[in-house]
């Protein structure tokens, strides 16, 4: 489930940057589809969970959704970042032996800021606003996961009476 839900979410997102005119701001243009990037780093993380490093695997096969159902120039600009992202997330989530919710936050912290800015550079949407909004999209989403995981860890780690 996890892992179907994240393939839709990076082909619905990228979609939603064609579809959706951007708002102009004093800070450049800004894309509804930022407010939503957070949800996509909420469920790669469970998505990774569920199978692993073959979370790989599914972000290239939502790139190549995105080439023939959205837009060829936007997929390469995902695939990039998320390439660049993935990377990154993956070599701290994986070769860190930190308890998971740890591993959530330091891995998403540093992929987030890798993420945006080559995606937004690559898909020629990097203004302020986007990149500001982007960032705190995903910081939200990757702290409430991270808060939900600590809770269910000290739960777990709390004896019982």
């Amino acid at each position: 489930m996890w892992v179907a839900a994240y393939i839709v979410s990076i082909v619905m997102v990228n979609w939603l940057f064609v579809i959706v005119p951007p708002l102009e701001t004093p800070l450049g243009s800004l894309y509804l589809a930022t407010v939503l990037v957070g949800a996509v780093f909420v469920l790669r993380d469970y998505a990774q969970r569920q199978i692993g490093h073959y979370i790989l695997l599914a972000t290239l096969l939502a790139g190549i959704i995105t080439w023939f159902m959205v837009d060829p120039a936007l997929a390469i600009a995902s695939l990039t970042a998320f390439f660049i992202s993935e990377t990154a997330d993956w070599a701290i989530f994986s070769f860190t032996k930190r308890p998971l919710q740890k591993r959530i936050l330091v891995s998403s912290l540093v992929s987030v800021l890798a993420d945006t800015v080559a995606f937004l550079y690559l898909a020629g949407f990097l203004t302020p606003a986007n990149f500001s909004v982007e960032v705190v999209s995903k910081i939200i989403g990757v702290l409430i996961v991270w808060y939900f995981l600590k809770i269910r860890s000290d739960n777990m780690a709390a004896p019982a009476h």
